[in-house]
């Protein structure tokens, strides 16, 4: 009987629980559900109004003004963390446009040089051209005059010219000259002109 008892007990407090949920808790969320749909199809914002009426209570509005305040100095450090990181990219970005402006600058600088060295090439090929056409013609020279008197130029001169002279004139021409030296002048220069 006991048992029967603690049954019926048992099952008059599951079903008052259970009338309580279907009889008051199902019918309020319903409703609140409801209203919210309401509100928000009539432009109105709920979660604002609530806020607002929370910070008129002493006790929420306690809580809400240091939570707002914990984000809004969050907030402000991130902020001055970003001004500084972009300071530091600015800089970073203002270090390199003159870095890049200073290449610019040294590669003109390095084409210029290029050129005058360019300009200089050209100057001393043609120097060299004009050399070779003038020592051109001084051999020819040598070649037309008679061997008895281009002889005794030639030994007048330097050894190194002499030779370079010689060794330029043709084998006839230079057959002939070498006649007219004496011949241990001649010896030396034939010998100079063998070993070259």
């Amino acid at each position: 009987m006991e048992k029967a008892l603690n049954k019926q007990t048992v099952e008059k407090e599951v079903s008052s629980f259970q009338r309580f949920i279907y009889w008051v808790l199902i019918p309020l969320l319903f409703a609140l559900f409801l209203s919210l749909l309401i509100a928000s199809i009539a432009g109105v914002n709920v979660f604002q109004k609530a806020k607002e009426l929370g910070e008129k209570v002493p006790i929420l509005s306690g809580m809400i003004a240091k939570e707002e305040k914990q984000n809004l100095e969050e907030f402000e450090t991130k902020i001055i963390n970003l001004d500084a990181e972009i300071q530091n990219k600015n800089a970073q970005i203002d270090q390199l446009k003159k870095q890049l402006e200073n290449k610019e600058i040294e590669k003109e600088r390095y084409v210029q040089q290029q050129k005058s060295l360019e300009a200089t090439i050209d100057e001393l090929k043609q120097m060299r051209e004009e050399e070779k056409r003038a020592f051109k013609d001084i051999v020819s020279t040598y070649e037309a005059m008679s061997p008895k008197k281009s002889a005794p130029i030639i030994l007048e001169m330097k050894d190194e010219e002499a030779l370079k002279i010689l060794s330029n004139i043709g084998t006839q021409s230079l057959a002939k000259i070498l006649e007219n030296m004496p011949p241990k002048d001649a010896a030396k220069y034939m010998e100079q002109l063998s070993t070259n």
